[in-house]
């Protein structure tokens, strides 16, 4: 879904001398298009005499820093670290005049992804609208005594400290928000500014020029200003807005066959693994198949497991290209539209958004009939040569869209791999994969099945001692693809053994040939697969699309053959070895020569 806001903005002295109101909506644009838009308003404090300067200056500060604090920034840490440093600011320039000079109110709306945001301080206020339905978001920090209903409790750069009122929540299609300052809410009747909003389907400018006027002629004595923003497409899904379903919504319980989950029936329990749950799911209008999956209850109360899931919804749903490709639900076309011929794009790996009012949180991708590559060598039909390398090539294809978005799969291996009964091979599972934005938790484990992982991930490889072992990057996908690759072509033997958990790798000495295992397998093809299995990292390719290539390619441009590594490079500790090893003889001979050679 688009990104497209229709904003209106009116703000005029009324009987006042000086407009001490001041309020901007600035959207990000290009790179910086993802964080979304920023619309604020602020009242300042006439009674220190720069109330104006103080108002435009939070407001005007507020639209630049904002746009350059750390992306990775949750957005209400990003707008309480500029609101503190700029209340901050004038605070300290009020300490040197006192009375104090500058003072203002604000209210800022963060539009982002999904979601809306809201910081507010002081009396001005944010209402939306909302399928009919007008919704007050703030509250205003003024005195409790109606002698003193305007006298502010709370104001930017009033204290060295400011408190900040934060909340958040989605945003729908649709959606009108309205921020405005105590001339135009102060003088309007709720009933009015209801009935104004509600048949406002003029444009947004139309509609703030005309809640002014009302104010005004409802006998405002204070500056008016509204600003009103209506969402006509919201963006897709930020990890914020995942984390935020994943903290709000509660887990799904254990369900069985014919149970319901928001217009959906189980028809299915695929796979329970102690912390996941999918099942098979179907939509009886549509009649098509989803792949549900969702945390046991038994972890709905770890924050960790949620924020793993949550990114790998986000993770799904950046995938938007070729093999990788990922389809988002219309919150108001729900279920997804699938076309006229009511099938999901080739070659794409769906995942769709939760629907409006979901009663839990859990990830939905599309069905498809046909089964993992793990599946067809337990099988009895082993697949042919040329069956496998096109597999590979295809998987290759998606492993190079994944890199080239900063995405490390992390557990590439044969059972993650599903051949489609359409011959289409999509790649499963990206609850372990990194993206620079994983929880800490999902970073810090060391996931991946053993038999698939490359040595660097191993302690001590190379390196000798207790050393770290080194984070997984493209390269790890690349070795487990070649570790799947030598398994499809010999039969399901693996290169360096079966590793099982909690062992370490053996990578003592070179693998050999797959021929030797498969005689169908030719020479170039036996070239590729050592190449991508070899023990050290720079005999190996370096990219998806080099592996692709050389597989394109076959015989036509065959790989050279891999050369036998020297003894040094196969093992570090030979010198000392051989070392020991002839000391050892040395001092055998010389017992041997005092105990049995005559003198």
């Amino acid at each position: 879904m688009s990104f497209e806001l229709d904003h209106g903005l009116t703000s005029q002295a009324g009987r006042k001398e000086v407009n001490e109101d001041f309020a901007a909506l600035v959207a990000g644009q290009g790179r910086e298009r993802e964080r979304g838009c920023v619309a604020a308003i602020a009242d300042g404090v006439s009674a220190g005499g720069n109330g104006r300067e103080a108002a435009q200056t939070t407001v005007n500060t507020l639209m630049s820093d904002y746009f350059a604090t750390p992306e990775t920034w949750d957005t209400t840490v990003a707008l309480d670290r500029v609101l503190s440093a700029h209340n901050g600011w004038l605070a300290s320039m009020n300490r040197r005049r006192q009375p104090a000079v500058g003072l203002t109110t604000v209210t800022a709306l963060v539009l982002r992804g999904q979601s809306y945001t809201l910081a507010h301080v002081g009396d001005t206020r944010a209402y939306l609208l909302r399928e009919g339905r007008l919704q007050l978001l703030t509250a205003d920090h003024v005195m409790s005594q109606r002698d003193f209903a305007h006298q502010l409790t709370r104001a930017m750069g009033l204290d060295d400290h400011v408190v900040v009122d934060y909340s958040q929540g989605e945003v729908r299609s649709g959606d009108l928000f309205v921020l405005a300052s105590d001339g135009v809410h102060g003088s309007l009747p709720e009933r009015e500014l209801r009935q104004l909003l509600r048949n406002g389907s003029q444009p947004a400018q139309a509609l703030s020029e005309e809640l002014v006027q009302a104010a005004l002629r409802r006998g405002s004595s204070d500056n008016a200003t509204a600003l009103v923003v209506r969402v006509q497409g919201a963006q897709e899904a930020t990890l914020q807005d995942e984390s935020r379903r994943a903290r709000q919504l509660p887990v799904l319980p254990l369900l069985k066959v014919g149970d319901r989950v928001d217009g959906l029936v189980v028809t299915a329990l695929v796979a329970d693994s102690g912390i996941h749950r999918i099942y098979q799911v179907r939509h009886p209008p549509t009649q098509r198949l989803y792949a549900l999956k969702t945390l046991v209850p038994a972890r709905a109360h770890d924050a960790e497991e949620r924020a793993t899931l949550a990114h790998e919804a986000w993770v799904a749903r950046r995938m938007q290209s070729g093999h990788a490709a990922v389809h988002l639900a219309r919150l108001n076309n729900w279920p997804p539209d699938t076309g006229p011929t009511g099938a999901p794009a080739p070659n794409a790996a769906t995942a769709h958004d939760l629907p409006p009012g979901a009663s839990a949180f859990y990830l939905l991708y599309d069905w498809h009939a046909g089964e993992t590559l793990g599946q067809r060598l337990r099988g009895q039909q082993p697949l042919s040569v040329a069956q496998s390398v096109s597999l590979v090539m295809q998987a290759a294809q998606v492993l190079g869209w994944l890199h080239r978005q900063g995405v490390v799969h992390r557990d590439i291996k044969p059972d993650n791999l599903h051949l489609g009964d359409d011959g289409v091979l999509r790649v499963l599972d990206l609850g372990v994969a990194l993206s620079g934005r994983e929880p800490e938790a999902t970073r810090s484990l060391h996931a991946g099945t053993p038999s698939y992982m490359n040595p660097e991930q191993w302690p001590g490889y190379e390196r000798g001692g207790d050393a770290e072992g080194q984070l997984p990057d493209a390269g790890s996908d690349l070795f487990a693809l070649g570790v799947t690759l030598y398994q499809l072509l010999s039969h399901g033997r693996l290169p360096y053994g079966e590793v099982v958990q909690y062992q370490l790798g053996r990578y003592h000495r070179d693998p050999v040939a797959p021929s030797r295992h498969n005689p169908g397998v030719p020479i170039w093809l036996d070239h590729v697969a050592l190449k991508a299995v070899a023990r050290h990292r720079a005999q190996r390719f370096e990219t998806a699309e080099e592996m692709l290539l050389a597989l394109e390619r076959g015989a036509s441009r065959p790989l050279s053959a891999p050369g036998q590594q020297p003894l040094m490079q196969r093992d570090a500790t030979a010198v000392w070895k051989i070392a020991l090893a002839v000391s050892v003889l040395v001092n055998l001979l010389l017992v041997y020569w005092l105990l049995f050679l005559p003198r």
